[in-house]
C-alpha cells in the first residue's frame, strides 16, 4: 500500500473503531493521543514523552505502559494495511530500563499476514538503542465488522 494511502487507511480506521483509544484516541480526554506516522518501507513510528507520571520504579517507565505502548503501535501498523484485528498473543523482551523523562521512539512493522491471522515485531527506542522488543499475533474478528 502505498505511503500516503497507508496514512489515510490509518486515520480512518482509527476514527471508526479507536477514537476513545486510551493510546492513541483523539476522542479520549485522558489518554496519551500517540500520532503515529506511517513510513515509506509499511512500518510506523511514534514518538511518546516519558513522563514521571508514568513511572513504576523510581525514575524508570512502567513495565506495563510500555507493553501498552508497543500492543498500540502494532495495532495502529495493521490499521496502516486496512486491517483491524484483536491481539491474540504478545511477547516482550525488556532489554534495559526506560527511563522517565526522556523521549523513546515505538515503532511497529508486519512480519508476515495469513489472513485471519498477522504476526508483528514492534520496538522502543530511548537515546537511539532499542530497550525492549516485542512480537505479537493478532487475529481479525467478525466483531470488528460491525
Amino acid at each position: 500500500m502505498p505511503h500516503a494511502k497507508a496514512a489515510a487507511a490509518m486515520v480512518l480506521m482509527q476514527d471508526q473503531l479507536h477514537d476513545t483509544c486510551l493510546l492513541c484516541g483523539r476522542k479520549n480526554p485522558v489518554g496519551l493521543k500517540l500520532e503515529f506516522r506511517t513510513q515509506p518501507d509499511g512500518s510506523l513510528k511514534a514518538e511518546f514523552q516519558c513522563k514521571f507520571l508514568f513511572e513504576g520504579y523510581k525514575g524508570f517507565l512502567h513495565g506495563g505502559v510500555i507493553a501498552s505502548l508497543l500492543d498500540s503501535a502494532m495495532t495502529n501498523c495493521l490499521f496502516s494495511h486496512g486491517i483491524a484485528a484483536f491481539t491474540a498473543e504478545l511477547d516482550i523482551k525488556y532489554k534495559a530500563p526506560v527511563r522517565c523523562g526522556r523521549k523513546v521512539v515505538v515503532s511497529a512493522r508486519i512480519v508476515k499476514s495469513y489472513a485471519p491471522l498477522h504476526m508483528l515485531e514492534a520496538s522502543v527506542e530511548q537515546d537511539g538503542e532499542a530497550a525492549v522488543l516485542a512480537s505479537a499475533k493478532f487475529m481479525e474478528s467478525e466483531l470488528l465488522k460491525r
